[in-house]
């Protein structure tokens, strides 16, 4: 049932905005009011700020629902961003949100910790209610459109999109846990909410294991092909599309946490806190939503076995709980908070004295200010989540602590263990474990939590939030600034691959390791990048190859390769295995007869157009237009495959960069780097392109394989670098851990 209108006409919504975030709360929260006197106020959270900047440079909407059932509220601009309402039934926040979200998705995505419910009249208006959220968004995206879905509820969105406006490119991001493919397989509609999902040309996930999660689902579910982090969508009309499922770390903004932090005001308020604890040696801190996820029962279980058996006392330690409510009409989170609210008052009651309680607890929650002053007074943070898809507390922490003091003890099973390494992490399910690590944590010297504490200020500082946005946004639309130089992720990454017992280095040429140049013959390697080649194939466990569009004698030509080096040409069509070998080739007499048909009607249309240019290949043509301006280059492009079609329909075409491909034989990059891989025995690989024909090499990467995109683009590699310059500092680096691996 859609919920009552204001207005007696539907708002109109411009579809107008290049940018588009789609989740279920907006970033505002409704304070009051009627038509034009509406009063609304910002409700700041680490999503919004790390979308306002993307928004605001974009000309953004954000469409979500306003937090009141049964209204409707016209599209409004707030603070430099177009907001759009999405209206909500009470009846249906009762089943799509307390229902089949909360009751059903959350427990099931969190390892069934609680039972999850399965009704078929909560999925119903689970479907309803993602149906709203994608009419809202497609009406107010502008053609060609990046939208960005948030989170699981709204898991049916991405398809739901794809099918009104294919022109859109579409990214969601899930911002808790994905569950093995055996707890998965428990929900009744699992193939919907799988298929929902691939609608998106990117998913996002918390954690490398949640991406491979999903991608055991999809396999097990259709039998799609998966490649590394890309699944492989069939179309309706036999086109594969690649879909990137891998993990994105969300983090906080954690230089506003050390700014509060340092506020005189906030160190006062620390300090008074402490005093109002009765200024025992210890404050441990636990900040959670009331949620049987988080593992509020088990720390208070260990905290009051510690009191009981003498390994703490009150008067050296006490225990600070802040939980926020949380679902509050859900039966299991009222029985929760029964059940903390009793643990609690039998510990006080058995264990505090005057001026010294056990545990402090907090059934509400605190403006950001405030919980910078809790966590500046406590010595241990407490993180015992049983699940957690990231847990933001933690590094909220981490940042406030410009003092490089504190202890942080994490759960395991948070996302935020993979990062945050240095601190003392524990198993929660295990009270005896869980009970030793919260006594080693209040014996730690001031030494020993100042080193750990700087590395996980280091971590958290350069991960933060406007890092994890951009990042994604960069892998799902290939547009942001690239620094010079090798980034930090991919030295780390590189360092890892070093390590592999044999490597393949593939690398294409034009773009990658020379810089574009006019004249195609007149490509040249940097010289760096030749050395460090030359380097690496001197040894034994370490191939090179060169993986290239250009027809093999063309590559030997202009890139003088190494005697050892394996080549590539015409996309895989020409293979070259030894020095000096056969090159791999064989042209049936119908496809020489095609190829000559080709050469002509592609030769006759680039005679039309001054500075267009013909390369012939083995098994195909290419037509170069780099030297016509862009928009008679694409007429041309688009005249000569007209042509092309007309005459020899059926043939492989592909576009790279000012260039139209043309071949009677089908083959690309990814098929000739498997049978690269094949021939040279590699344990590991690594890919460096700049064009669109190198992603089907990245497409065909898995495990700890590194794929590297040159220059701006839409691409599948999970790194970037600036042009041939950085190409050659990566070789480099490369060839000196290579060296050292040794």
């Amino acid at each position: 049932m859609k919920p009552a209108t204001d207005s007696d006409t539907e708002p109109d919504i411009e579809p107008i905005y290049d940018m588009v975030v789609v989740s279920n709360r907006l970033p505002v929260d409704y304070v009051g009011g009627e038509g034009a006197d509406t009063q609304w106020k910002a409700s700041p959270g680490g999503l919004v700020t790390a979308l306002e900047p993307v928004m605001r440079a974009n000309e953004g909407a954000w469409v979500g629902w306003a937090g009141v059932a049964d209204r409707e509220f016209a599209p409004f601009e707030h603070d430099g961003i177009s907001i759009v309402p999405v209206p909500l039934s009470e009846q249906e926040i009762e089943e799509y949100y307390e229902g089949f979200s909360n009751d059903t998705l959350w427990p099931l995505y969190h390892d069934v910790i609680a039972p999850p419910s399965f009704h078929r009249e909560w999925w119903e208006a689970y479907v309803a209610v993602n149906r709203r959220f994608a009419e809202a968004a497609a009406a107010a995206a502008a053609e060609g459109a990046v939208v960005w879905v948030q989170d699981y509820q709204l898991q049916l969105v991405p398809r739901m999109l794809r099918e009104a406006r294919p022109d859109l490119v579409i990214g969601f991001f899930n911002h808790i846990p994905f569950p093995a493919y055996g707890i998965y397989s428990q929900l009744p509609w699992r193939r919907q909410v799988v298929e929902g999902l691939l609608g998106a040309d990117v998913i996002g996930f918390q954690r490398a294991a949640d991406a491979g999660n999903f991608s055991r689902a999809v396999r097990r579910l259709f039998g799609y092909k998966t490649r590394g982090t890309v699944v492989d969508v069939p179309g309706d009309d036999g086109a594969v599309r690649h879909v990137v499922a891998r993990h994105f770390p969300i983090s906080i903004d954690a230089a506003a946490f050390e700014e509060l932090a340092r506020m005189p005001e906030v160190q006062e308020r620390a300090r008074a806190i402490r005093r109002s604890l009765g200024d025992p040696d210890v404050v441990m801190l636990g900040v959670d939503r009331l949620d049987y996820t988080k593992g509020i029962r088990h720390r208070m279980k260990a905290f009051g076995e510690l009191l009981r058996d003498g390994r703490l006392s009150v008067e050296h330690a006490t225990l600070v709980q802040v939980a926020s409510p949380s679902r509050e009409r859900v039966e299991t989170y009222r029985q929760l908070r029964d059940e903390i609210e009793l643990m609690v008052g039998r510990l006080n009651g058995d264990y505090s004295t005057l001026g010294h309680p056990a545990i402090t607890y907090l059934h509400h929650g605190y403006p950001r200010q405030e919980m910078a002053a809790l966590y500046l007074a406590a010595d241990v943070m407490l993180v015992t989540a049983l699940r957690d898809g990231m847990n933001l507390v933690a590094k909220e922490y981490v940042a406030s602590r410009y003092d490089d003091d504190g202890v942080l003890l994490l759960s395991e099973f948070t996302g935020a263990s993979d990062e945050l390494r240095q601190a003392i992490l524990v198993n929660p399910h295990d009270i005896e474990g869980l009970k030793d690590a919260m006594v080693e944590a209040t014996k730690l010297s001031k030494r020993e939590r100042a080193r750990r504490m700087r590395v996980l200020r280091k971590r958290v500082k350069e991960n933060d939030v406007a890092n994890w946005s951009a990042t994604f946004l960069e892998t799902l639309t290939g547009v942001g600034k690239i620094a010079p130089g090798v980034p930090d992720g991919l030295r780390s990454a590189v360092a890892k691959l070093a390590e592999a017992p044999r490597l393949l280095v593939a690398l294409d040429f034009d773009g990658t390791l020379a810089p574009i140049v006019d004249r195609p013959e007149d490509a040249r390697s940097t010289t760096q990048a030749r050395a460090a080649i030359e380097r690496m194939s001197e040894h034994e466990d370490t191939r090179v190859a060169l993986v290239s569009g250009r027809a093999l004698d063309s590559l030997k030509e202009v890139a003088s390769p190494p005697v050892a080096a394996l080549l590539s040409g015409s996309h895989g069509v020409e293979l070259q295995l030894d020095s000096g070998g056969d090159v791999t080739i064989d042209l049936r007499e119908g496809e020489l007869t095609r190829l000559e048909q080709l050469i002509e009607i592609v030769e006759q249309a680039a005679s039309a157009a001054d500075g267009a240019w013909v390369e012939r290949k083995p098994a195909g043509i290419a037509l170069h237009t780099r030297k016509l301006g862009a928009g008679a280059g694409a007429a041309l492009q688009r005249s000569a495959r007209e042509l092309v079609e007309q005459e020899l329909p059926g043939l492989a075409t592909r576009s790279g960069k000012n260039v139209l491909e043309f071949a009677v034989r089908a083959s690309d990059k990814g098929e000739a780097l498997l049978r690269l891989r094949q021939h040279a025995g590699a344990d590991a690989v690594i890919y460096v392109g700049d064009d669109v024909t190198d992603e089907d090499a990245f497409a065909v990467l898995e495990g700890v394989d590194v794929g590297v995109k040159v220059g701006q683009g839409k691409s599948l590699a999970a790194y970037r670098l600036n042009g041939p310059d950085d190409v050659a500092e990566l070789l480099e680096l490369l060839a000196d851990a290579r060296d050292a691996a040794r």
